[in-house]
């Protein structure tokens, strides 16, 4: 009975157009109110001890911030000249170069929707220019997106490691394989159809450009390592990692790149001198912009922007944890797993539903909640199978990267609606072909396990 009323009066709000975060919290006090013995002071406080409680949490605001300045700098534009660099002069080369920017931007950003805009803004007009059809293009770009989420570090995979108190940092190892192998398979398809349909190729980069583009790109580059060695060399925790990745982007796009601050419209090096003085005078420079740069209105637009999207992130968040923490005291998640061990299904027969659950509920709602409202019901339910944890959160953020292109809710299909200024379903047509490749790969992930546990495995064994 319990159950019922909680997830009616969810399904009703929603319904009637309540914000998912607003759904969540008023199902659960209603549902506490009248068939729980706990108190609504309590449900107050269970609230803020949701955000407070879970350290790997207070990643998500520095890892928003840190993307906010990567998307708002050029450190995507830089980016794409290294991947078009590198793979631009085969048959199909700008796709494929546009998914490996993709790819790169993901290991920095964690954030699916960022990666789209940062890189779709510029490469889906470049592509359409080149002789690309813009459906492709469109498409390319929003199923490429997705890898934000799977790669390392990743928003999603801290909120699954909060939900099921498994460990962030094996999570992000266990997506380096799959974000790459999911890559790979994109490039693949995008290399038959260039084939098939007779895509343009980009001339091939001279070795200076090649070194020049990734030298560019370094400042980016090198935020992946700085995040993920900390990470995996013991330096540093997930959280620690995330707040230094939030100032170091900070730095880059003030002070590497110059691409916001006092220094936006001042160049690195002039003609006029010698090098090394020119090094130097811009290092004194850098010195005396860096206090006046946190007054700049460009860095304050971007510190509010990350702010906001960290408030609805967290606020989404916490109401679906007192949700989860609804369902955890009704015991609702024990009887369901009671329920569906007692019909006998095998593992793999587990795994289907678990998948067909997840895509259905990727349709509606944003990943975080229904990584917050689903873990807690399906962990115990996979224990009983036996199935790795680590495993099981992979196929969770698969399954959350297929919900980011599927309508109504994907946020990726709005995100490149707004880029394309097309209409929602005009994008959701030129994405619909790649959604197969998804799904195959979801198939892949689900019942191949070492896909996911290889590099988790092989850390344990080394240490």
């Amino acid at each position: 009975m319990t159950a019922t009323v909680l997830f009616l009066l969810l399904f009703l709000g929603m319904f009637m157009g309540m914000p998912i975060a607003i759904a969540l919290g008023f199902s659960s006090v209603v549902t506490i109110y009248f068939f729980s013995g706990d108190s609504i002071a309590s449900m107050g406080l269970k609230f803020i001890d949701n955000l407070t409680e879970h350290y790997t949490l207070l990643a998500i605001p520095f890892f928003v911030l840190s993307s906010a300045f990567l998307s708002t700098g050029g450190v995507a534009r830089r980016l794409i000249r290294f991947a078009n660099a590198g793979v631009g002069h085969i048959q199909g080369g700008l796709a494929m170069a546009s998914v490996l920017a993709c790819m790169l931007f993901a290991a920095v950003s964690g954030s699916s929707p960022a990666t789209v805009a940062a890189i779709g803004s510029i490469v889906i007009i470049g592509m359409v220019r080149t002789g690309y059809p813009e459906s492709f293009a469109a498409g390319v770009i929003s199923n490429a997106g997705t890898l934000g989420i799977l790669i390392p570090p990743s928003i999603v995979m801290l909120v699954y490691a909060a939900a099921t108190e498994v460990s962030a940092a094996r999570m992000f190892m266990a997506g380096f394989i799959p974000g790459i192998m999911m890559g790979l398979i994109l490039m693949i398809a995008i290399y038959i159809y260039a084939k098939v349909k007779g895509l343009p190729a980009q001339p091939r980069a001279t070795a200076r450009e090649f070194f020049s583009s990734a030298f560019s790109a370094s400042g980016g580059l090198l935020l992946i390592v700085l995040i993920l060695g900390a990470i995996y060399g013991g330096i540093a925790s997930p959280t620690e990692a995330a707040a230094v990745s939030a100032f170091y982007a900070f730095l880059i796009a003030v002070i590497g790149y110059r691409d916001m601050g006092p220094l936006k419209e001042v160049p690195w090096r002039y003609k006029d001198e010698a090098l090394v003085a020119a090094i130097f005078r811009n290092l004194r420079q850098s010195i005396v912009a860096l206090p006046v740069s946190f007054f700049s209105k460009d860095v304050q637009k971007v510190v509010m922007d990350g702010a906001k999207v960290s408030f609805v992130l967290l606020f989404i968040i916490a109401n679906a944890m007192l949700f989860a923490h609804v369902l955890t005291t009704e015991r609702i998640p024990h009887v369901i797993a009671e329920t569906i061990t007692g019909m006998g299904l095998p593992a793999w027969g587990f795994l289907i539903v678990m998948n067909l659950l997840l895509l259905a509920a990727g349709n509606f709602m944003e990943p975080s909640a229904i990584l917050l409202i689903m873990a807690p019901i399906l962990f115990p339910i996979a224990m009983q199978y036996g199935i790795d944890p680590i495993h099981l959160g992979i196929i969770m953020v698969v399954n959350m990267e297929i919900g980011m292109i599927t309508p109504p809710v994907g946020l990726n299909l709005f995100v490149t609606a707004g880029i394309t200024g097309r209409s929602i379903l005009w994008v959701v047509r030129a994405a619909l072909p790649w959604l197969g490749l998804l799904l195959f790969f979801l198939i892949l992930v689900t019942y191949i396990p070492q896909i996911s546990l290889f590099l988790p495995e092989l850390l344990d064994s080394l240490k």
